[in-house]
């Protein structure tokens, strides 16, 4: 009794109708054993997906590395004059500087270019989500922010620069502005070398700003 009200209700509507009893037992979307139990129809084969083993969609182009790499160029060569003091007292630096001065002529050719630099980074870069990626144009970001920091440096060795050129104030001028050069170099290899390796540089200070500036 107890098999056939369950054949009744795991029958189609359309099959009570129209089938007899003995043709819902010879049903052949199941099977029924001797002992009126039904069995589990067999699960249909899935194919399996193919692995997309060859996608290197988070990969970074090489002109996406080389475009982030040359923005790190940007505040070096406008801060570059702070090294003035360490380039003097450690010509080896000069040497290691050298394969950049056709870069540091061409930016200190007008006083407009390094304006020019920056709304082109800022404006023509950082803002333009449709021609850049998001690893170039937070590269770019950063570069800009560094730049800005720059102000403020410049600004107290204009206002509390010693005229002279001895005594402890000129020393602490002295350590101050080389200082700051060593920090712009480093930046320039670490944020140039990791773009180069397709690595997302953050720098100290600036990484937070850029991130949120860049959407």
């Amino acid at each position: 009794m107890a098999s056939a009200v369950s054949l009744l209700l795991l029958s189609s509507p359309r099959s009570l109708h129209r089938a007899s009893p003995s043709h819902l037992l010879s049903t052949p979307h199941r099977r029924v054993s001797l002992t009126g139990s039904i069995a589990a129809p067999r699960p249909l084969a899935v194919a399996p997906r193919a692995s997309n083993n060859n996608d290197n969609s988070g990969a970074v182009e090489a002109p996406d590395r080389l475009v982030a790499a040359v923005a790190y160029l940007y505040p070096f060569l406008d801060g570059a004059h702070h090294g003035r003091f360490l380039l003097a007292q450690f010509p080896f630096f000069s040497a290691l500087l050298r394969p950049l001065a056709p870069a540091a002529r061409l930016f200190h050719s007008s006083p407009f270019t390094p304006f020019l630099l920056f709304l082109t980074l800022y404006f023509a870069i950082v803002r333009n989500q449709q021609a850049f990626s998001r690893f170039v144009r937070f590269n770019a970001m950063q570069a800009v922010a560094l730049d800005v920091l720059l102000i403020f440096p410049d600004l107290l060795a204009q206002s509390f620069a010693p005229s002279t050129g001895g005594g402890v104030g000129f020393e602490i001028f002295q350590s101050m502005e080389s200082t700051i050069f060593l920090f712009l170099f480093v930046c320039l290899v670490y944020g140039g070398g990791a773009c180069l390796l397709g690595k997302t540089p953050r720098l100290p200070i600036v990484a937070d700003a850029a991130e949120r500036q860049v959407m």
